[in-house]
């Protein structure tokens, strides 16, 4: 099968009734390098959001404008999304490309042409789209980078050799020159031990830190909605969360007692990650304490026992030799009430570099 499936860099819009929706996403090269003339000198990206958008089709139709506006302010050089939950193309029946949206029936077009109107106005039109997507309306990934930046090369899997997707679309990867960019929607540990939950985050938990050792011949930036709280300080309420039961269930192993994201085993393999991958919390290198109206990336419902019960399970990781770079790092939702999650329960949460310097490039050759 064809590399290009896999490795592409445009994501075409397919639709024959309104051809200029793709042709204004997808501007070619040279005219989106005059659009962004004023970056063409910079080499490499050094601003990034990461966003859990709880459907970006539904962020789409009620909380674009909002989000635009925070896109515009902020500029990111590259965007990651999670939980875009747009089904892959494909008829029923068929195998899915999970590269693709899909267009096949008149309810998915319309749907498709909603999304893509939404990333065709300012200031979406100047960056490219990689999708990996799930069968259903369920998970999923995005990753936009503005077009004055190219991937060296975009996969989709654990195994950064293979050609296919994750299941449900779980992660983007990201060549550039000068490091390798990830973006993952982790699954969610659920509450019973059994294969779609405990067994399924195990080995998932297994599989990322493979990969992430496999990278280390360039230094790594990690995002995405990583569905754990590491240390106490980043949940609101550390004897709520450890304490929660789904109907009364209690795991036979203590350590997978809790809400999913804070049992102890969940933390214990990504501290081991952290450690083993020589992996930077970036929010957490800049902000040593519990910050309980701005410190938290995720908020339960503010109706029922969940109100105001909050977690930090939205990250940026770096390489260690990169901590020294970290300018910013921000949660940009606050609040019991959503401020600034834009109609998701997660809040976007920035990340910014600074340029590499001579000195800066040198030890990053050496480390």
């Amino acid at each position: 099968m064809s590399l290009k499936r896999f490795f592409k860099t445009i994501e075409k819009d397919g639709s024959a009734k309104k051809p200029a929706l793709s042709t204004k996403l997808h501007e070619d090269d040279e005219e989106s390098s005059q659009i962004n003339g004023e970056l063409n000198h910079q080499k490499q990206p050094l601003k990034f959001v990461t966003w859990n958008a709880n459907s970006l089709l539904l962020r789409a139709k009620n909380n674009w404008p909002e989000f635009s506006d925070f896109v515009t302010s902020f500029d990111p050089d590259i965007i990651s999304i999670q939980e875009v939950r747009m089904p892959a193309a494909g008829s029923k029946g068929a195998p899915k490309n999970q590269g693709e949206l899909k267009d096949d029936t008149n309810a998915a077009r319309d749907e498709k042409q909603v999304l893509m109107r939404a990333l065709s106005s300012p200031p979406f039109g100047s960056y490219r789209v990689w999708w990996s997507l799930s069968d259903t309306k369920y998970a999923g990934t995005a990753l936009l980078v503005k077009k004055c930046f190219k991937p060296k090369k975009v996969c989709f899997s654990l195994d950064p050799t293979a050609k296919k997707h994750e299941p449900d679309g779980r992660l983007i990867l990201a060549e550039f020159d000068s490091f390798h960019f990830l973006n993952t929607y982790v699954p969610n540990n659920g509450w019973k031990e059994e294969e779609s939950s405990f067994v399924r985050r195990r080995k998932w938990d297994k599989k990322i830190l493979e990969l992430v050792l496999k990278l280390s011949d360039k230094p790594l930036i990690w995002c995405g909605d990583l569905n754990v709280s590491h240390e106490d300080i980043d949940v609101s309420h550390p004897e709520f969360f450890a304490a929660a039961k789904m109907n009364g269930y209690v795991p036979p192993n203590k350590e997978d007692c809790g809400q999913p994201g804070f049992t102890i085993s969940e933390r214990k393999r990504f501290g081991a990650i952290l450690k083993e991958g020589k992996l930077v919390d970036a929010y957490r290198h800049l902000h040593k304490e519990k910050d309980m109206e701005r410190g938290f990336s995720w908020s339960g419902n503010p109706v029922g026992k969940y109100r105001g019960k909050r977690m930090r399970i939205d990250y940026f990781l770096v390489s260690e030799m990169l901590k020294d770079r970290i300018v910013s790092c921000e949660m940009h939702g606050h609040g019991i009430e959503l401020e600034g999650f834009y109609g998701s329960d997660h809040c976007p949460v920035s990340l910014e570099l600074a340029p590499t310097t001579p000195d800066l490039t040198q030890k990053e050759a050496t480390d």
